[in-house]
């Protein structure tokens, strides 16, 4: 039962990165989720100092509204300062993470936090942790319940909002011309990022959320041009990552996340190698006469 709730936690956070991961890649952005995962320490922090608990909804609060922060001050600094986007990506999340570790070391030596605490989270552990709500949900883990919950919403959101995000992920000019705002669901989308980050890697770790924003989106987007192809089969290699990568990790006997990662890795690697092949027999079949006839 404990492979069957890590399975499923995994699987929920590739579906949620999944589908935001899409839009994240369309927009060549991928790697601000990477910025917000580390620039959400302060936000915790200080949360934590407020409310004495990493499970208040302070904290959730804290640090999403320190990962808008840290989307506002990167499109501060590319479209006012001019600075290139990977530069004042790296720029600002650097800062704020390195906020977030003093912060850390200065006020809360004398208690059960750190890096490693707020960012590494364990999956394995995921089944241990069980909900305690003083309903039926407390014979289930917290995790599954807060992810599936959030899957919902997520799904929601694009399903509401797909098409000015389509529309400003693909020709924004367009958008402003029939009156869409493209901040406004530049910001909606950092928001759902954010929250989706937060929620996600007290479970699976940083690291893995941003193996799920980033590798699913880009295998599916080797295959297909349309967008809701593309989304429906960044969670379809989310998934079949998830489980491949938990039994190669009960295999070797060693990290479940960095097995998923890696089967994310073998998956795009086998999926860009089909693309590669396919293309190169399509060139050969337009340019032979004979298969042409």
């Amino acid at each position: 039962m404990n492979a069957f709730w890590i399975i499923l936690t995994a699987s929920l956070v590739s579906i949620c990165c999944g589908i935001l991961g899409c839009f994240l890649v369309l927009r060549k952005i991928s790697m601000i989720g990477d910025a917000i995962s580390h620039s959400v320490l302060p936000g915790i922090v200080i949360a934590f100092l407020i409310s004495g608990s990493l499970s208040s909804v302070l904290v959730i609060i804290g640090a999403s509204l320190m990962g808008l922060i840290c989307t506002f001050l990167i499109e501060f600094f590319h479209r006012t300062v001019k600075i290139q986007s990977d530069a004042a990506i790296g720029m600002v999340f650097t800062f704020l993470f390195a906020v977030g570790v003093i912060l850390i070391t200065a006020y809360t030596g004398n208690i059960d936090l750190d890096v490693d605490c707020v960012l590494h989270g364990e999956i394995a552990y995921v089944p241990l942790d069980l909900a305690e709500t003083g309903t039926f949900l407390d014979s289930f883990p917290t995790q599954p319940i807060i992810l599936s919950i959030l899957s919902l919403l997520i799904l929601i959101f694009v399903f509401i909002g797909y098409k000015p995000l389509f529309l400003t992920s693909f020709d924004p000019e367009y958008a402003i011309a029939i009156g869409i705002s493209t901040s406004l669901w530049h910001y909606l989308l950092m928001a759902a990022v954010s929250v989706t980050t937060v929620l996600s890697f007290e479970s699976v770790g940083a690291i893995l959320v941003v193996a799920f924003l980033i590798v699913p989106a880009s295998t599916a987007y080797l295959l297909t041009d349309k967008l809701k192809l593309m989304i429906l089969l960044s969670c379809v290699f989310g998934i079949l990552s998830s489980i491949l990568g938990y039994y190669l990790a009960a295999y070797l006997d060693g990290s479940i996340a960095g097995a998923i990662s890696v089967m994310m890795g073998i998956n795009f690697a086998i999926v860009f190698a089909y693309t590669k092949i396919s293309s190169k027999k399509l060139q050969k079949i337009k340019s032979d006469p004979a298969l042409n006839s």
